[in-house]
């Protein structure tokens, strides 16, 4: 997993993760990062890389997607695209890289 932190939100701690990748394709081995990672913290960020010198076998819109579509039962995964590096993305997120 890429980062993790606690954030202070009002009175409450929220432990909230970014799980940066490619994810061309999705495989089961990324879903059960994400889904242990659904178990251990309150909020999973699964940030998908958007890298235009690349060519890979799916859009970014498509991996989205399914990506979407395999954790629409965890309710605590929300599914992103970001351009750039993950600690980037982690820091538009409100996590901090580990």
């Amino acid at each position: 997993m890429g980062s993790a932190n606690v954030v202070t939100e009002g009175r409450d701690c929220v432990r909230r993760v970014v799980c940066p990748g490619s994810f061309d394709p999705v495989t089961n081995g990324h879903l059960d990062i994400i889904s242990r990672a659904a178990l251990l913290h309150d909020e999973v960020i699964v940030v998908v890389g958007a890298n235009q010198a690349k060519h890979g076998l799916f859009t970014v819109e498509e991996r989205v997607e399914m990506l979407r579509e395999v954790t629409s039962g965890l309710k605590n995964v929300e599914v992103c695209t970001f351009r750039g590096c993950s600690s980037s993305s982690a820091r538009t997120t409100g996590s901090r890289p580990s």
